[in-house]
């Protein structure tokens, strides 16, 4: 019985973490304005990458949603947004590992222009 609810644990607890890993890799738009376009390049670098926004079902972020995202390695990242309302905007070091959320806010947007 006792090698039962052993088995039985175990089973729950590899369940629970593969439910967890299933949600993938998410990013948060902790920014005011909903995100038409999020590309990202190794950090220090100008080679961004595909719009990442294209990989929702209404091709935007809004405001606090989470976006699962595909196609990026853990690592460093330079981020280039732009807004709804025509604002473009940079963020520098932004930290990405996968399986997890990773977050722009608006206190870390720079060299913005509307």
């Amino acid at each position: 019985m006792r090698l039962g609810m052993t088995v039985f644990a175990v089973m729950l607890v590899a369940a629970a973490g593969t439910a967890y890993a299933a949600k993938g890799t998410r990013f948060w738009n902790l920014t005011h304005a909903e995100i038409d376009s999020l590309q990202l390049a190794p950090a220090g670098s100008t080679d961004f990458g595909e719009n990442l926004c294209l990989q929702d079902d209404d091709k935007s972020v809004e405001a606090d949603e989470r976006l699962q995202v595909t196609g990026v390695a853990s690592g460093t990242y330079d981020a280039k947004i732009h807004d709804v309302t025509g604002r473009s905007c940079s963020a520098k070091n932004v930290k990405v590992e996968e399986g997890k959320v990773f977050s722009i806010s608006e206190k870390e947007l720079i060299d913005c222009k509307q």
